[in-house]
């Protein structure tokens, strides 16, 4: 059994720790400057404040000022950050980082880099120590995963993604548990993508339940299901362009990592209930506010692939007409345009 630290209480840093005690490692999770009342509320009472749920008394938490003695004798480190805390996550764990012990993560995004967009694993392996840097060679996690069930241990499928051929098969053995099933996958870049688009796309199909809603609706057989199914086709196709375009295998986005993870993200996530709102025509502001402080990583997505979009169209690597779906989204979210969809430009029309 391993001793693991987990840099991250959000929701689903917290909720990866319960198949890691129940399989008998050593976990220790460690709060950000952001999880203080988590950290305080689970050790006083072992209650997960936000996932509303006691957590095994064998998960040990630690403040973030507490780093360095989670850190000792950890045998991997697990990021449960948001994209928006990576930069941060590995600053502050980089004195502390040692040849031997793995990075996996479960942070999805991407970020622009020296004209090309790449995924959060390169971004983290760039920010370690010289000396360290040659020999971890960070993985991740991807797939579709609710945080709220596998922390009451819900069956759940997920892949483990990394460069690295003997520290993938390493971590799959140590991640794997009766309940939480974990497979490698060799295609980092194809994984990552799907993680992080995932976000956003699963927004989209969810904007059909709203509409549906507002139009008077209730949740029924004959609803908006050929509205969303149309979207969720359009999403898949988007998905293996970009992945491809990213230097990726398309096939990935038919597994766990694509169709997987955005089926239950629009229908268990958060960015499905803020696609909804939006589609009910609360507004971009009003659908923030009711998410309660939660990330909304579809909006950090969003942002990031315009400014990539943008990039590759100036080198004709992508065409303007290309990714409507996608452009649409962006329209919407982050310019607050009327939502429509554009079907007669979706499927190569």
């Amino acid at each position: 059994m391993a001793t693991i630290t987990v840099l991250g209480a959000g929701m689903m840093g917290s909720a990866l720790c319960v198949p890691l005690v129940d399989r008998g490692h050593d976990v220790r999770l460690v709060g950000t400057h952001l999880d203080t009342a988590i950290i305080d509320s689970l050790k006083e009472r072992h209650v997960h404040p936000t996932l509303r749920l006691e957590l095994p008394a064998a998960i040990r938490p630690y403040a973030a000022e507490e780093l360095p003695a989670a850190m000792e004798g950890a045998e991997l480190v697990v990021f449960g950050v948001s994209s928006a805390g990576i930069g941060w996550a590995t600053e502050t764990i980089a004195p502390f980082a040692r040849p031997e012990v793995p990075i996996v993560m479960i942070t999805k995004g991407l970020w622009l880099h020296e004209g090309r967009l790449a995924v959060l694993p390169d971004a983290v392996q760039r920010g370690l120590p010289e000396a360290v840097r040659r020999a971890v060679v960070p993985a991740a996690i991807a797939g579709p995963c609710i945080a709220g069930e596998l922390a009451r241990r819900v069956p759940t499928c997920v892949v483990v993604t990394g460069r690295d051929a003997a520290t993938l098969a390493r971590l799959t053995e140590v991640l794997r548990g009766p309940y939480y099933h974990v497979f490698p996958c060799a295609d980092v870049v194809g994984a990552e993508v799907c993680a992080a688009l995932k976000n956003a796309y699963a927004m989209g199909v969810a904007f059909g339940a709203g509409l549906h809603e507002k139009a008077g609706g209730a949740p029924g057989s004959v609803a908006m299901h050929n509205w969303e199914s149309a979207v969720f086709a359009q999403a898949i196709r988007e998905m293996m362009r970009i992945v491809a375009l990213l230097g990726g295998d398309p096939l990935t986005v038919t597994g766990l990592p694509g169709v997987g993870d955005l089926d239950v993200t629009m229908n268990g996530g958060r960015t499905g209930r803020f696609g909804r709102w939006l589609g009910l025509g609360l507004g971009v502001a009003a659908s923030i506010e009711r998410m309660e402080g939660a990330t909304l990583e579809c909006l950090e997505i969003l942002a990031v692939m315009r400014k990539g979009l943008a990039v590759y169209e100036a080198r004709g690597e992508l065409q303007p007409g290309e990714l409507p779906l996608l452009r649409q989204m962006m329209a919407v979210a982050l310019d607050g345009a009327p939502l429509e969809m554009p079907f007669e430009r979706f499927f190569a029309g």
